[in-house]
């Protein structure tokens, strides 16, 4: 097993690729925490861990707000001791134009998108520092932030920010043993925000299909494994081959 005896922590673990990332890294022998603004999502995700033998927990926390990242931690550090993988996940997309979105809309979408990211691995990499054994930091990017698009324009700016987020948080904890890489989907699963998968969803990439998240659930599982050890600050584009066509 690849994570036996690791914690990771998933924020938007409740649903698509969050949900595949926790199960994919339980069965290789981690344990899980499923972070979520629903709670609902997230007691199913870590039930279903537990149910295939597992170990997770869900917590329910909006990383918009660092309370509640502090707290989420807490509730990590005492069930398990510590944490060695985190998986930035969660997102939320505006789907508006420059010329529809609202300041509000704007201000929540870079709030959860970007700040969260930012407030988790600033959390979390302390707790990594702290233990002094480093860790691996994985951010879900998106080919929405290498490009224009013709709405999503809040989300298309965080998405961005995350890119370079990622190169700045590895150079800086490089000399702390934590590995930070990122990793851009295109197209799979549901889409941000919504339950439904339409495996017939029109999609532009070298696949002609739409993405299963567990295509991106096994890229991450390079990133967060030993297998990756000497990739640091890269992002990896599990997209179908759509930006090679840009």
């Amino acid at each position: 097993m690849k994570l036996q005896n690791k914690v990771a922590v998933v924020t938007g673990g409740g649903r698509n690729i969050g949900s595949e990332i926790a199960r994919l890294f339980a069965s290789e022998g981690a344990k899980i925490a499923v972070i979520d603004m629903n709670k609902e999502r997230g007691d199913s995700a870590a039930a279903e861990i537990t149910s295939a033998n597992g170990e997770a927990i869900a917590v329910v926390t909006d990383i918009s707000k660092a309370a509640d990242v502090k707290r989420m931690l807490t509730t990590v550090v005492e069930k398990w001791g510590k944490i060695d993988i985190l998986i930035n996940n969660a997102a939320i997309s505006d789907n508006k134009t420059l010329l529809d979105i609202t300041e509000e809309e704007w201000n929540l979408t870079l709030a959860v998108t970007l700040t969260g990211t930012f407030l988790v691995s600033k959390c979390v990499a302390e707790q990594m520092v702290q233990q002094g054994h480093g860790g691996v930091i994985v951010n879900i990017a998106s080919t929405s932030g290498y490009r224009g698009r013709e709405r999503a324009v809040a989300y298309a700016a965080a998405k961005g920010g995350v890119l370079n987020l990622t190169r700045a948080m590895a150079f800086q904890l490089a000399p702390h043993k934590i590995r930070v890489n990122s990793l851009s989907p295109n197209m799979v699963g549901s889409p941000v925000g919504k339950d439904d998968f339409d495996p017939n969803r029109k999609v532009r990439n070298l696949k002609g299909r739409p993405g299963n998240p567990i295509e991106v659930a096994k890229v991450a599982l390079f990133l967060a494994s030993d297998d990756s050890e000497f990739v640091m600050g890269h992002d990896i584009l599990a997209d179908g081959g759509f930006m090679c066509m840009m």
